[in-house]
């Protein structure tokens, strides 16, 4: 479906950024991955997903704060791929603290990962897919980009402006053959949500079972994870012919979270 396409997917050497590596590179896309890590295991995971996609896999460790590596990340994809026509917002970090706790340096980087770099990978590839008369641009947002929890300001706020910017940059280029969507999961268990089990059970004075059971399976009504590979579909779909019509759209993966 993908052959001839290029991808950059961040924060994709694990998690749900490495599902959707994945799965595009099953597609036929090369791809770029993007994260850290142990070097030898994303040394492994790059020549698996060359297989895959029967052409070439990247890696670029660009820190998603530095808007410099990010550019420098963009400039080698286009070097080696000759275009970048899908671009994955896929980097996030999560902090979990009252706001008068937050932590101003944990403020900033949440901002400038989970939304701040989604807009410098879309500056620096945007024009081209214009130009080629096609491209997509998937951020992965949150059910927190629809609906607040406490102690999770920064996480919240960025991911509620990382919507807001999916349905602008959609507006802007909705006659040019580009589309702009936001994918939204409930909470899939991957490494940044098994990072938060601790962090909220401190938070609340509860212990971390209670957290899974009470707080984060709580909300979604099917009582069960959302699965990367559900995830890592939604974004393929996105990427064929029959989602050429869908864009500024904010698709939810939640298990009903967000329909009460």
């Amino acid at each position: 479906m993908l052959k001839g396409k290029s991808a950059i997917i961040t924060g994709s050497t694990s998690g749900i950024g490495r599902g959707i590596a994945t799965m595009l590179a099953r597609e036929g896309a090369d791809v770029m991955i993007n994260g850290f890590g142990d070097k030898a295991e994303i040394e492994a995971l790059r020549q698996e997903l060359a297989k895959l996609c029967g052409g070439t896999c990247l890696y670029s460790p660009a820190d998603m704060m530095k808007p410099a590596e990010i550019k420098d990340m963009v400039d080698q994809a286009e070097s080696a791929f000759g275009s970048v026509d899908i671009v994955v917002n896929n980097a996030g970090i999560q902090f979990v603290a009252p706001i008068e706790e937050f932590p101003v340096d944990k403020w900033d980087a949440i901002i400038a990962i989970n939304m701040n770099a989604a807009f410098h990978t879309i500056r620096h590839t945007l024009s081209g897919m214009k130009a080629r008369g096609w491209g997509r641009i998937i951020n992965l947002a949150s059910a927190h980009s629809l609906v607040a929890s406490p102690y999770k300001s920064a996480y919240v706020t960025a991911k509620h402006g990382l919507v807001g910017m999916t349905k602008t940059v959609a507006l802007e280029c909705a006659q040019d053959g580009v589309t702009v969507n936001a994918i939204s999961p409930g909470y899939v268990m991957t490494p940044l949500v098994a990072g938060q089990i601790p962090d909220t059970a401190r938070a609340r004075g509860i212990s971390e079972e209670d957290v899974i059971q009470n707080v984060m399976l709580a909300r979604q009504p099917t009582k069960r994870f959302i699965s990367i590979e559900e995830v890592a579909d939604t974004a393929k779909f996105l990427c064929s012919s029959a989602a050429n019509s869908i864009t500024g759209a904010n698709i939810s993966i939640d298990g009903g979270w967000t329909a009460a």
